[in-house]
């Protein structure tokens, strides 16, 4: 299932423009706070997909029937750029266990590339709804490897994906390979370039959240 949120008018469609925008661009903290919100957004409606149970409290008055989610997800992010919606999913799910996962292209010429996956900390996902983020959903690789090698340390009950912009090509990718899957996304753009950034996209938005970077 996909959701590209930007199909009805709200503040996600006015915190899109920002991102994309580039003489709003070169202020970083806002750029991280607009995909932080994405997120927030995003993290509430997936809560009304989640299960719900009836629990008894008291007040200092009486007691109350009220409901409550009956398991916390699992919040997952690649590293860097994912951190920011990352944030925003734990500002809402601030009970929720926490993964981290190290995917990036590495390349070997300007336009030639394979995915590198270095790093993986999470606790067991088997069971458990997992939500992921990382603000493009481009060519589909790294999301692709990134929930590979999650599913093999269990199998989630359900797999959301959040992505600040996401491709019509990164979600045919990605859709194949998790045909149950459902992803979340601020928008979707309906190309790639030679150099697989997505158009009309916002850039690389991890050096847009927190600054240039050099690879070794």
């Amino acid at each position: 299932m996909i959701h590209n949120l930007s199909n009805e008018d709200s503040l996600v469609s006015q915190y899109m423009a920002e991102l994309r925008d580039v003489r709003i661009q070169g202020d970083r903290m806002r750029f991280r706070k607009n995909l932080f919100r994405i997120a927030q957004i995003a993290a509430y409606r997936i809560s009304k997909t989640l299960e719900w149970e009836t629990r008894e409290i008291e007040t200092p008055l009486a007691s109350c029937k009220v409901r409550v989610l009956k398991e916390q997800p699992l919040i997952a992010n690649i590293l860097r750029a994912g951190m920011p919606m990352h944030n925003g999913l734990l500002d809402f799910f601030d009970r929720a266990d926490n993964a981290f996962i190290s995917a990036y292209r590495k390349h070997s010429d300007e336009d030639e590339f394979i995915i590198e996956l270095e790093y993986l900390s999470c606790p067991p996902p088997d069971g458990r709804v997992l939500i992921l983020a990382d603000p493009m959903l481009a060519t589909g690789s790294s999301m692709v490897l990134t929930l590979k090698a999650l599913h093999a340390l269990g199998k989630p009950s359900a797999t959301h994906v959040i992505s600040a912009i996401a491709s019509r090509q990164g979600i045919a990718t990605l859709s194949k390979a998790f045909p149950d899957i459902t992803i979340w996304a601020g928008d979707i753009d309906p190309e790639l370039n030679s150099k697989s950034y997505i158009v009309p996209g916002l850039g690389d938005a991890g050096d847009l959240a927190f600054g240039p970077k050099m690879q070794s």
